[in-house]
């Protein structure tokens, strides 16, 4: 009888720890689709307006997603058990997320408004969920996270961003001040959005839940469809890039970060997320050119060493992620 519930046991835990792997997965492969965005925006006509391309984004990405939603049955269903009030927080967080931080990168420049929302967004998460548990993060995640955002300040700072984006504004300057707060505040409405989608992942199907958060947030951005210039969409490759940004890098990409989020701890996937920088650095280095740089692969370098600690804490036994279903 003894040995029955040792192998039942054994079995429960290896069903978990193959849930947590594939939650880990599916957010190290959202992030690399992020990191896309930065060499598809390059590839935009130069007028665009970074504003409006976040909005589309969002706008497609929330069309992608309620597409998605609607493609199974369970999915529909879940619409009838939606927390609409953790939706329009959670909306309202990555609206704020995206305006905040192209507000940010236009005055502080893309390397120190990329470096200090990533690297700031792991720090607001296990700080919102220290003050939620009343328990400090452990051991592994909290080295990880040093590791990792230890990376991307270096790859962010050494010579430019890690999506091949130039600084702007005066060192020290006003503006600059101003981008750099802003830039903490869109890590932070994404380290709140994190949490409040985390907490709800259970009331509703994951792609349920990112189709309702990203209409909301959709609806919040689209004022900013009607003030600024939309001149710059015309031809296939400005099309081409804005709907890839939705579909693509929004859309699928929140399904799976999503999804993620009901088999890891939120501070754990925010912090895997920074698997974004590495991928814009190398498509950076691939495909618009950019130089490489010993301190820039040694940015990386941290990034992985960072993820790879982040992942052995989310897979532990007694992990966040273990109680997650």
């Amino acid at each position: 009888m003894a040995g029955a519930c040792r192998w039942f046991g054994q079995k429960d835990g290896l069903a978990v720890a193959q849930k947590q792997a594939l939650g880990v997965a599916a957010v190290i492969f959202a992030a690399m689709l992020w990191g896309t965005t930065g060499t598809t925006a390059a590839l935009l006509p130069p007028t665009r307006e970074p504003l409006v391309v976040g909005a589309l984004r969002l706008a497609f990405g929330a069309l992608a997603l309620v597409v998605l939603a609607q493609a199974q049955p369970r999915m529909r269903a879940g619409l009838g058990a939606l927390p609409w009030g953790g939706i329009t927080f959670a909306g309202t967080c990555i609206a704020g997320y995206n305006l905040l931080f192209f507000w940010a990168v236009s005055l502080a420049g893309v390397g120190v408004g990329t470096a200090i929302t990533i690297g700031s967004a792991p720090i607001w998460a296990t700080a919102f969920e220290a003050l939620r548990t009343g328990r400090l993060p452990k051991r592994w995640l909290a080295l990880g996270q040093l590791c990792a955002i230890s990376g991307v300040c270096l790859l962010a700072w050494a010579g430019g961003s890690a999506d091949g984006g130039t600084g702007a504004g005066t060192v020290g300057g006003p503006s600059v001040w101003a981008g750099v707060a802003l830039s903490a505040a869109a890590g932070a409405c994404y380290a709140a959005y994190s949490l409040a989608t985390s907490r709800m992942s259970h009331s509703a199907p994951s792609t349920t839940l990112a189709a309702a958060t990203f209409c909301v947030a959709a609806l919040i951005c689209a004022p900013v469809l009607l003030v600024l210039p939309l001149g710059w969409l015309v031809g296939v490759q400005a099309w081409a890039g804005v709907v890839f940004l939705g579909l693509g890098a929004t859309g699928l990409a929140y399904a799976l970060y999503t999804w993620g989020l009901t088999r890891i701890s939120a501070s754990g996937a925010v912090t895997l997320a920074l698997a974004e920088p590495v991928t814009a650095w190398v498509l950076a280095v691939a495909v618009v050119g950019e130089a490489l740089s010993a301190p820039k692969a040694a940015g990386a370098l941290l990034i992985f060493l960072g993820l790879a600690l982040v992942s052995a804490s989310a897979l532990r036994p007694n992990s966040a992620g273990a109680s997650r279903g």
